[in-house]
């Protein structure tokens, strides 16, 4: 496959984001079975792997990938994430989301951010992360404190590039005039549209994106009809008995377009999103070898004009019942 840019970073065009291989996301599962997916993944082709601090508790999600690319750090490009394993003593910074539990916490005050980073290291078995984002923006702490500190990491040599996730166009010109921003970490599928300014404001930057849910957390795989007891989706109105019939209803034209086309639902998405921006790299994850390949192989998918404007059509009458998107300000119908 060819390669891709992220600002200054190369990377492979579709990724691997590794939250489901940690309990409590899609349901149980066992650490055997996440190395192996992590493997299947690079020998794929896939060399981005995405991560946070807040993925498992006690950082189980890293240390997870650091054993599975034991032998093979050259192979790959890691990026982590941090703000959520939030220290002993420290403020917990709460904000809303659209889950069903209501808020999140994280705590990006620039005095902790060496802390989760080396613990980070410590978790991956490396002494460099290739990406480093802050997974939101501290509502408490001015961004670019947050950014600042992470600059410092640069510097020291314990990071190579800044990265930022679930933010604004403000947000993000605000960051990159403190430090060059190589990726921003955002929502982005067929079914959760990414904001048009942020969108504008990368590419005036030169920033690439790296889209997280870029299958719609599963469904636009087109085979998810019900969820298994303690899967994370639950919380997700999309997700809701209801709403999931309801959608997968509306997107019955896609999968037709999809099965047209030679194409599973989920590869379809992808290759469409690639088709997006040349600076777009998708981090599906699963856990599933044949579905890790298929995801993968999007890489490599041409869509003709007339392909995408049929998607694109097919889209414009597809609206899913309940909301999409995590945070208020970017929900989505």
């Amino acid at each position: 496959m060819a390669t891709r840019t992220l600002g200054a970073l190369s990377t492979a065009p579709v990724g691997f984001g590794a939250m489901v291989l940690s309990p409590g996301m899609y349901g149980e599962i066992d650490d055997e079975r996440g190395e192996r997916a992590v493997r299947t993944a690079l020998d794929s082709g896939v060399t981005l792997i995405d991560s946070s601090d807040g993925y498992g508790a006690d950082g189980h999600n890293e240390r997870l990938i650091g054993r599975a690319i034991a032998g093979r750090r050259d192979e790959v490009v890691i990026a982590t994430k941090f703000g959520f394993r939030i220290p002993e003593g420290a403020a917990a910074h709460r904000f809303p989301v659209t889950y069903a539990f209501g808020e999140l916490a994280v705590n990006a005050e620039p005095k902790y951010v060496r802390g989760y980073a080396e613990q980070s290291l410590r978790n991956l078995g490396t002494d460099v992360i290739d990406l480093y984002y802050p997974h939101f923006p501290d509502p408490q702490v001015p961004l670019a404190d947050t950014v600042g500190a992470v600059a410092e990491l640069v510097g020291d040599g314990l990071v190579r590039h800044l990265g930022l996730s679930n933010v604004t166009a403000a947000q993000l010109r605000e960051a990159h005039a403190v430090h060059p921003v190589a990726a921003v970490q955002v929502q982005w599928s067929m079914w959760q549209p990414v904001q048009p300014e942020l969108l504008a404001a990368a590419r005036e930057l030169g920033v690439g994106l790296v889209a997280w849910s870029p299958l719609g957390g599963g469904f636009l795989t087109g085979t998810v009809q019900q969820l298994a007891e303690g899967d994370f989706r639950q919380h997700l109105e999309r997700f809701d008995q209801a709403n999931l019939k309801a959608n997968n209803d509306r997107y019955a034209p896609i999968r037709a377009i999809a099965a047209e086309l030679g194409l599973t639902p989920g590869r379809l998405a992808l290759a469409w999103l690639l088709h997006q921006d040349d600076h777009v790299v998708p981090i599906p994850g699963s856990r599933t070898p044949g579905h890790i390949e298929d995801n993968t192989g999007a890489g490599a998918i041409e869509l003709s004009a007339g392909d995408l404007a049929r998607v694109d059509a097919a889209l414009a009458e597809f609206a899913p019942a309940g909301r999409g998107g995590l945070l208020e300000d970017a929900a989505g119908s």
